[in-house]
């Protein structure tokens, strides 16, 4: 007599995880838009609140706190500061995500 042996066939374990990881990351790529974490660099006029031995300590329009080296200004003079901050506080990010909250809390 012929014997006939019968295979269990598996799941393709290795498809599903590839694809479970491809969704995520798609998933991930359009909620949290990595391009608004980004530093950008800007260049504004800043207001000195301290000197110190490391440099002027001045805060920025956006709230800043910037250190400025070599720095000869006086407590409230103004003074050009180039320094980097998330892109989400220059494109409006955060104002887009608060007057969804607004819409969303009564």
């Amino acid at each position: 007599m012929q014997q006939t042996t019968q295979k269990e066939k598996k799941t393709p374990v290795l498809k599903l995880v590839l694809t479970l990881a491809a969704a995520t990351s798609v998933i991930l790529v359009l909620t949290l838009t990595p391009w608004n974490f980004v530093p950008t660099l800007v260049t504004e006029d800043v207001t000195v609140i301290a000197v110190t031995d490391y440099g002027c300590v001045a805060e920025s329009i956006l709230g800043h706190s910037v250190v400025v080296s070599d720095c000869n200004a006086s407590v409230g003079d103004t003074i050009s500061a180039t320094f980097y901050v998330p892109a989400m506080e220059l494109n409006g990010y955060y104002d887009r995500i608060q007057d969804k909250l607004e819409m969303v809390n009564p």
